[in-house]
């Protein structure tokens, strides 16, 4: 198992000239060097030799045991340690990901600078007219603020010094307005989305129980960005699809074998109004009946049960059935139970071919250092043989070389170089006389394709003795070449022996789609999300699992841009790279061009296009000179497909879409060839698959299969977007509110520096008063369920438009921050400036007025808190009025203390808020002055902006509405996406909404 994770067996195997040492004492004499590359962070290539006397032996990944991958199938080993400690690769490949923050949490950052900047502000405008009344206090026959006793007084109130007194002043008044900036923000925010992941990752609805896998919040740092995206960019192969091959079809000798109906088929039959789905449907049930072999769906009587024996050309059939038992480097394993043989694979692909050969009468069943053994089915007799093919060399699959080969001997001696790949490279490999049925072949290669099949082309070679040596002399010296170029020159001695092949024939496989991907699909459509698809597959099988999957749909008008075109294809026989290279360009250039003007001249109507572009034409459209106008292009589709896509071009065009857009981007893949495009977009959601976890090691959430992107995105994000918009402005809201009574008094009081409030009461406003509302806010708000969520998509594109957290909502927020101040301040100063509060006829002291405002602020910012919540649960309701009985309990308890300990509270609520109706009446008459704004904020807000809150209203009464502004405001505007697409199909209107029948919950 390796350390990406990937749980397929890799074939481990120490070199033949030491795998005779089995034994303490068999190394008593052993001597040996290892050369070897330097330590590097590469988990998939090693290059070094082994000098044995004076005999060099090239080393592999093959005799490479990496720390912390797991052995298997082995009971112990002699080894020698090359790399340790940091050298290991599992360290080496332990960088950290990039950094990555939400869009909100930046623009939050922005609000706290605007917030210092504005406290310096208030603390400047303070110190200039605490210097200049300062510099007056002694100017006239009397004492201004004669008790100050500025004609005693220390530097602090010194008339004489007054610029040095206002300097002073400045750093008392920085230090006092300190709690315009919520420093427990952070704190707050830290825990919210803490508590946020836990959610997600508990969320039963995203926990896939086939796999036993959770949904997995890697990062709590971009849960609310979770409900801004706008463009999701996908990988298909295991991502849209299962990665699960089955074998269904093949071509051998020319000739089509295979009668099974694939998901793409259905969906083209659909699409054309044929009755072939019904047909196929019940073809499959018939078919799952029949077989129940996973990896294999393949049912034609001319070849299965033996019968292959009987058709014209099984010569030719049992080779390529040999080929496909013995090319590979699958490791089989025996269930001692039932004797039932199973393999364990490098890859889905290659495990259904050799299921595949196995269920047509090619059993491979054991694998040696140097041999493989397969039970045949003999063409002649009809009874089963075991053979055994000494494997001489493996010439490995690589991305570059796009094949795999292998050179055996079989047991009457001959040498057989079998070779399977993609037909992009098979073809022209082959020999005039190994060509006979390639004009058929490479039609049903095509038809595969279009059916979204992936297929792969089978041809053998058969080498002489002298041609052998010379490959064999060739390949062991560039595999004991310790340099960077030694790859190249591996695969420059492969080349040379890979040729004059003779075609057998054409394997077919299908990558089913994972359960719920089209209405997946269909639901992010509908919330207005952009869908891009990248994929390495040619382009008939995007293309036609574009439709199985909705991505694409009839009557969409589809744009490509291909690069096999009839000029490029006669430049590129002549073998003028050159030419080629600029003929290319020019003509994705001038179909870019083409593409844009289709657009122009759509307009509106453009969400019915759908954009297909293969990876040569994108290598030219990603240049500097082309890049603005393909992404223009792009951007103007409502689905874009890039076909023949390589891990590079999938991480530029994320970037590209990322910087150009300004919109969030969403890249989802399950592989290490989406790693690159993961970390490059805002976020990157790992699928945990077939192809190993390390896409999921480099992503910041992971879930178990596509369709779980829905409730995601939807639900989770929509929720984590409002929670944390609201919570925000609510934070700023209060704090400002707090901050600007602190700044009112000190005006009232001449900028004299005396604080309006007692210590703790400043020290426990964040951390008791108000803080908890706050968390609850962030964590179990929901302005409707996730039910509903689901059935209206549209509502996501609130978090899209960012209408929660505009810098007009932000300043509004602020704004009723600072008239609930004024009213706070104002009323109860004038309220009690006065009136005689003793017996005596004293007026009060600060401390009761202070405490008087204190209660009221506690008492606003409370129940503007529970006039904010949607969703009251009990954990708010004893929150928020908790919250305000806490400071009576703490009032009361605290100015129960000795008076040296609570100095300005002592017993102040005994005389202030115990017997005073005024009090009372003071606070019931401010909470109302201050919340008031809040009201009227709201009614104009309703009056002005009615589409979004009459929609919700509508929603929370199943449907029902009978404002008739509102209805005709659907009827008008139809509640079309401002920013995306597939509103052609997903039009929401009053006729739509009447048809929706109310779901239980």
């Amino acid at each position: 198992m390796n350390l990406d994770g990937e749980t397929n067996l890799k074939l481990k195997q120490a070199l033949n000239a030491t795998s005779k040492l089995q034994e303490d004492s068999d190394f008593q004499d052993f001597k040996a060097v290892i050369r070897c590359e330097d330590p590097n962070a590469n988990l998939y290539s090693f290059i070094g030799t082994l000098d044995l006397g004076q005999e060099h032996h090239p080393l592999s990944p093959q005799q490479l045991l990496l720390r912390d991958s797991k052995l298997r199938n082995t009971d112990y080993i002699y080894g020698v340690v090359i790399f340790t400690g940091h050298d290991t690769k599992v360290i080496q490949n332990s960088t950290a990901p990039p950094s990555k923050r939400s869009k909100i949490e930046r623009r939050t950052d922005k609000i706290v600078y605007s917030l210092f900047a504005f406290l310096v502000l208030l603390c400047i405008i303070g110190s200039i007219f605490f210097g200049i009344s300062t510099s007056h206090d002694l100017g006239g026959e009397f004492m201004t603020r004669w008790y100050l006793r500025p004609d005693e007084t220390t530097i602090y109130y010194d008339p004489k010094r007054a610029v040095i007194a206002a300097l002073l002043h400045f750093l008392t008044a920085l230090m006092l307005y300190s709690y315009f900036i919520p420093i427990s923000l952070y704190v707050s925010i830290e825990i919210v989305k803490v508590l946020q992941s836990i959610f997600i990752n508990n969320d039963l609805h995203m926990y896939y129980e086939e796999g036993d896998k959770p949904a997995q919040a890697r990062t709590s740092n971009l849960n609310e960005e979770l409900g801004q995206v706008e463009t999701i960019l996908s990988d298909k192969t295991g991502t849209l699809t299962c990665n699960s091959m089955e074998f269904i079809k093949c071509s051998v000798a020319g000739t089509a074998y295979g009668t099974g109906v694939t998901e793409v088929e259905r969906a083209i039959a659909r699409r054309k109004g044929s009755s072939l789905d019904e047909e196929s449907t019940g073809e499959e049930v018939h078919t799952k009946e029949k077989t129940s072999v996973k990896g294999f769906n393949f049912t034609d009587d001319r070849i299965v049960n033996g019968n292959w024996v009987n058709e014209p050309r099984a010569d030719v059939i049992q080779k390529f059935l040999r080929l496909l038992a013995i090319c590979h480097t699958a490791i089989p394993e025996v269930d001692e139970e039932t004797g039932r043989i199973s393999y364990e694979a490098e890859s889905p692909d290659e495990a259904a071919f050799v299921i595949a050969a196995r269920e047509l009468g090619f059993e491979f069943f054991e694998r040696t250092q140097t041999s493989i053994s397969v039970r045949e089915l003999d063409s002649t007799f009809g009874n089963k043989m075991e053979r055994t093919y000494k494997l001489l060399s493996i010439l490995e699959f690589s991305s570059s070389r796009k094949r795999m080969s292998v050179i055996v001997r079989n047991e009457e001696g001959k040498l057989l170089l079998l070779s399977k790949g993609a037909d992009s490279v098979m073809f022209q490999r082959l020999s005039e006389t190994g060509s006979e049925y390639v004009k058929q072949t490479k039609e049903h290669v095509n038809d595969y394709a279009d059916a979204g099949l992936r297929t792969m082309v089978l041809a053998y070679h058969e080498l002489d003795e002298d041609e052998y040596s010379q490959f064999n002399e060739a390949f062991t010296a560039a595999k004991n070449i310790v340099s960077a170029d030694r790859e190249e020159e591996i695969e420059a001695v492969e080349e040379r022996i890979e040729k004059d092949l003779i075609l057998l024939g054409a394997t077919a496989v299908e990558d089913k789609l994972q359960n719920g991907v089209p209405d997946c699909i269909d639901k992010l459509a509908q919330a207005g999300i952009k869908m891009w698809v990248l994929t390495g597959d040619k382009m008939e099988t995007a293309i036609n699992i574009g439709f199985s999957c909705s991505l694409l749909r009839q009557g969409m008008k589809q744009m490509i841009i291909n690069s096999e075109t009839p000029e490029i294809k006669s430049l590129e026989k002549a073998g003028d790279s050159s030419a080629t290279a600029a003929a290319l360009k020019e003509s994705v250039l001038h179909q870019i061009n083409v593409g844009k003007a289709w657009l122009d001249l759509c307009g509106e109507s453009s969400d019915a296009l759908a954009l297909i572009i293969d990876g040569n034409s994108l290598t030219y459209a990603l240049e500097d000179d082309a890049k603005d106008m393909f992404l223009d292009l792009a951007i103007g589709c409502a689905s874009v497909i890039c076909c023949r896509s390589s891990p590079k071009q999938k991480a530029l065009v994320t970037r590209l879409v990322k910087l150009r857009t300004g919109g969030t981007t969403l890249a989802i893949g399950d592989g290490a060839n989406d790693v690159g495009m993961l970390q490059e977009a805002d976020i990157g959601v790992g699928i945990s698959g077939f192809e190993g976890m390390q896409a999921v090691m480099s992503s910041d959430i992971a879930i178990a299969q596509f369709r779980f992107l829905e409730r995601l995105l939807l639900v989770h994000g929509h929720w984590c977007y409002r929670r944390m918009s609201s919570m925000i402005c609510y934070f700023f809201y209060k704090n400002i509110a707090f901050g600007f009574t602190l700044f009112y008094f000190e005006a009232y009081a001449a900028f004299s520096g005396e604080t309006a409030y007692n210590d703790w009461y400043l020290s426990f406003y964040n951390v008791f008063f108000t803080s908890l509302p706050v968390i609850a806010l962030g964590v179990f708000d929901q302005d409707v369920s996730a039910c509903l969520c689901l059935r209206f998509p549209l509502l996501y594109q609130e978090g899209v438009q960012n209408l929660l957290f505009s810098w007009s909502r932000i300043l509004g927020w602020a704004l009723n921050g600072i008239l609930s101040a004024t009213c706070v301040f104002f009323f109860c100063v004038c309220a009690v400036e006065t009136q005689a509060f003793r017996k005596g006829g004293e007026v009060v002291g600060f401390e009761i007025l202070g405490t008087t405002m204190y209660t009221c602020i506690v008492w606003v910012v409370n129940c503007q808190m529970a006039l904010s919540i949607n969703y009251f649960t009990y954990i708010q309701h004893l929150f928020i009025w908790g919250g305000i009985i806490f400071w009576y309990i703490f009032l009361l308890a605290y100015g129960a203390m000795d008076p040296d300990i609570s100095t300005t509270a002592y017993m102040v609520f005994f005389e202030a808020c115990a017997p005073a109706f005024s009090f009372w009446l003071i606070t019931l008459f401010v909470l109302v002055s201050s919340l008031l704004p809040y009201f009227i904020y709201s009614v104009v807000q309703m009056r002005f902006f009615p589409m979004y809150h009459q929609m919700i209203h509508w929603i929370r009464n199943d449907g029902q509405s009978d404002d008739p502004e509102y209805c005709r405001l659907v009827r008008q505007r139809s509640l079309k996406p401002t920013t995306v697409g597939f509103t052609a199909r997903y039009e929401v209107t009053s006729k739509s909404f009447e048809e929706i029948k109310p779901e239980e919950e």
